[in-house]
Protein backbone atom coordinates (compact mmCIF):
# COMPACT_ATOMS: atom_id res chain seq x y z
CA UNK A 1 0.00 0.00 0.00
CA UNK A 2 1.40 3.40 -0.96
CA UNK A 3 0.78 6.70 0.75
CA UNK A 4 -1.87 9.03 -0.55
CA UNK A 5 -0.09 12.13 0.65
CA UNK A 6 0.13 14.83 -1.98
CA UNK A 7 2.90 17.03 -0.60
CA UNK A 8 5.69 17.29 -3.15
CA UNK A 9 8.45 16.96 -0.56
CA UNK A 10 7.14 13.75 1.03
CA UNK A 11 8.96 10.73 -0.42
CA UNK A 12 7.04 7.62 -1.46
CA UNK A 13 6.32 5.33 1.52
CA UNK A 14 5.05 1.74 1.43
CA UNK A 15 5.09 -1.37 3.58
CA UNK A 16 7.90 -3.64 2.40
CA UNK A 17 7.08 -7.21 1.39
CA UNK A 18 8.57 -10.11 3.36
CA UNK A 19 10.65 -11.06 0.31
CA UNK A 20 12.07 -7.55 0.01
CA UNK A 21 12.84 -7.44 3.74
CA UNK A 22 14.65 -10.79 3.61
CA UNK A 23 16.76 -9.71 0.62
CA UNK A 24 17.63 -6.37 2.22
CA UNK A 25 18.61 -7.96 5.55
CA UNK A 26 20.84 -10.49 3.77
CA UNK A 27 22.42 -7.81 1.57
CA UNK A 28 23.40 -5.65 4.54
CA UNK A 29 24.01 -8.59 6.92
CA UNK A 30 21.75 -7.16 9.62
CA UNK A 31 18.60 -8.09 11.52
CA UNK A 32 15.35 -6.14 11.82
CA UNK A 33 16.53 -4.89 15.21
CA UNK A 34 19.34 -2.98 13.46
CA UNK A 35 16.94 -0.92 11.34
CA UNK A 36 16.13 2.70 12.16
CA UNK A 37 12.81 3.18 13.95
CA UNK A 38 9.49 4.79 13.13
CA UNK A 39 6.70 5.11 15.68
CA UNK A 40 3.35 3.45 15.04
CA UNK A 41 1.80 6.86 15.81
CA UNK A 42 3.75 8.55 12.99
CA UNK A 43 1.25 10.05 10.49
CA UNK A 44 2.74 8.05 7.59
CA UNK A 45 2.62 4.77 9.55
CA UNK A 46 -1.01 5.47 10.43
CA UNK A 47 -1.89 6.30 6.81
CA UNK A 48 -0.31 3.03 5.67
CA UNK A 49 -2.04 1.01 8.39
CA UNK A 50 1.38 -0.23 9.53
CA UNK A 51 1.53 -2.52 12.54
CA UNK A 52 4.31 -2.94 15.07
CA UNK A 53 7.06 -5.01 13.45
CA UNK A 54 6.22 -3.95 9.88
CA UNK A 55 9.02 -2.47 7.81
CA UNK A 56 8.29 0.74 5.94
CA UNK A 57 10.11 1.34 2.68
CA UNK A 58 10.92 4.97 1.88
CA UNK A 59 11.97 5.83 -1.66
CA UNK A 60 13.68 9.16 -2.23
CA UNK A 61 14.50 9.63 -5.89
CA UNK A 62 15.18 6.79 -8.28
CA UNK A 63 17.71 4.73 -6.31
CA UNK A 64 17.69 5.99 -2.73
CA UNK A 65 15.70 3.51 -0.63
CA UNK A 66 15.53 3.55 3.15
CA UNK A 67 13.83 1.24 5.63
CA UNK A 68 12.29 1.83 9.06
CA UNK A 69 10.82 -0.71 11.46
CA UNK A 70 7.56 0.23 13.18
CA UNK A 71 7.64 0.33 16.97
CA UNK A 72 5.14 1.27 19.67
Amino acid sequence: MDTNFSHIFLPKHSIASEEEITQMLLKFKITKENLPLILSEDPVAKQLGAKIGDVIRIQRGEKDIYYRIVID
